[in-house]
């Protein structure tokens, strides 16, 4: 438009100029002083022979629009993986990823993008009649957010507590651009890199699980790779913030006013009974709990012996009873019907069930409920205010932009959810 009226204003100039020299059309002033130029003139007025095409300037819009900014490339950038591995990423541009060995999976699901996953262990497709189903039933929640997505993807490998070794040719089948792992063995994670020609990524928990350094590092990793930081640090400034909150509530009840406390049930390698237990269980230390169990040799989930629990029994003022283990305990309960009446707890009706910690390593979100769950159920005037449903809601919201609640509760190993047993009905 603007370049017609420049050449309208030219014409009229010679008009102009014509009529000088020529003497006035009757009438041509008034009709310049009221009516637009380029409409009123006649034909004849204008002259034969066009302005050239160069005079006529370019519109303001094309001289004063900024050129497109371009997307910057993004640059490679030198990493350390959580087993000390340096390896080279380019943050932000994977849109292939594989997760092998126990726990990845479920870390990449709180941070990554599942639509980005182009393989996935047997063991976390519940389609398929040949994998290892030693958690089903098992509230498992990042299967049951993503479950319908892995269904559809081909196998990376066949996973489980069993798998000791990446599978390599089932990994490359999947093409990814990038695979996190959880195989914590630097020589093994270098040579599968190497042959897969990828950045391969190793995660890391470390033994206080979801309340461990090295599973902020995780997260924090991860949010660097896939160009997620802001997510990765609120869900550990989250996680951080509940811990510090519990440990305020316990942390001035005197010893002489805490009960002593037994946790069974603890899952190890997918085995797992009313032995199994462990004397620095993490979820204790956090509530300020007295642990009924004090001198074993060594850290960490481990069987004691029959002896032992039948001796601690008379000290047992509460037992803790992780889910995962009640499908083992209830044919020994069966089997032998006294097996707890040497506890005090289970004897006076004090024995909780907590939602199963151990699935194909450690529930995170799960872990961090049942220290509530376990901190209200020890010190329940402290805890008083917090329903722990609604707690279960709150954290698996955090973690995967959804409340699973009723989902987790309706797992067949879920029993109904968090909850007091009944000692006299509950393994008949």
């Amino acid at each position: 438009m603007k370049k017609r009226v420049s050449l309208a204003a030219l014409v009229l100039a010679l008009v102009m100029i014509l009529g000088a020299c020529g003497g006035q059309t009757p009438g041509s002033t008034e009709a310049s002083k009221t009516q637009p130029a380029v409409s009123t003139q006649a034909p004849t007025e204008v002259p034969t022979t066009k302005a050239p095409e160069t005079t006529v300037p370019e519109t303001t819009e094309a001289v004063t629009t900024a050129p497109e900014t371009t997307e910057a490339v993004p640059a490679e950038i030198e990493i350390e993986d959580m087993i000390g591995r340096k390896v080279t990423v380019i943050p932000g541009s994977y849109k292939k990823v594989v997760c092998i060995g126990a726990g990845a999976l479920r870390m990449y699901s709180y941070i990554g993008d599942a639509a980005l996953l182009c393989g996935v262990e047997d063991i976390d497709n519940e389609t398929l009649p040949e994998r290892p189903k030693m958690f089903d039933g098992v509230a498992r929640p990042y299967v049951i957010v993503y479950g319908e997505s892995f269904a559809k993807l081909p196998s990376c490998g066949v996973g489980g507590p069993q798998a000791q070794a990446a599978e390599a040719e089932k990994i490359l089948s999947c093409e990814p651009d990038i695979v996190i792992s959880e195989y914590e063995d630097v020589e093994k994670e270098d040579a599968l890199q190497e042959q897969l020609g990828v950045p391969v990524i190793t995660l890391k928990a470390g033994p206080g699980g979801v309340f461990d350094d090295n599973f902020y590092g995780t997260m924090k990793l991860l949010g660097v790779i896939f160009r997620e930081e802001e997510k990765a640090e609120a869900l550990v400034s989250y996680i951080q913030a509940e811990r510090a909150e519990i440990e305020k509530r316990t942390a001035d009840i005197p010893d002489d006013k805490k009960p002593s406390v037994y946790i069974c049930g603890l899952g190890n390698w997918g085995t797992t009974n009313h032995l199994m237990t462990a004397q620095n269980y993490i979820a204790f230390t956090v509530a300020n709990i007295k642990n009924v169990v004090t001198d074993l040799a060594a850290p960490g989930i481990q069987a004691i012996e029959k002896e032992k629990f039948t001796a601690l029994g008379e000290n047992m003022d509460i037992i803790i009873m992780d889910a995962a283990a009640v499908k083992n305990i209830k044919p020994l309960y069966a089997e032998d019907p006294a097996m707890f009446d040497t506890c005090k707890a289970w004897l006076s009706g004090e024995v909780y069930l907590e939602m199963a910690y151990n699935a194909y390593y450690t529930n995170y979100e799960i872990a961090l409920v049942n220290t509530w769950f376990i901190a209200k159920s020890v010190y329940p005037d402290q805890f008083a205010d917090i329903d722990i449903n609604a707690k279960l809601s709150e954290v698996t919201e955090k973690f995967y932009g959804t409340a699973l609640t009723e989902k987790i509760n309706a797992k067949p190993m879920s029993f109904g959810g968090y909850q007091k047993i009944d000692t006299e009905t509950f393994f008949k």
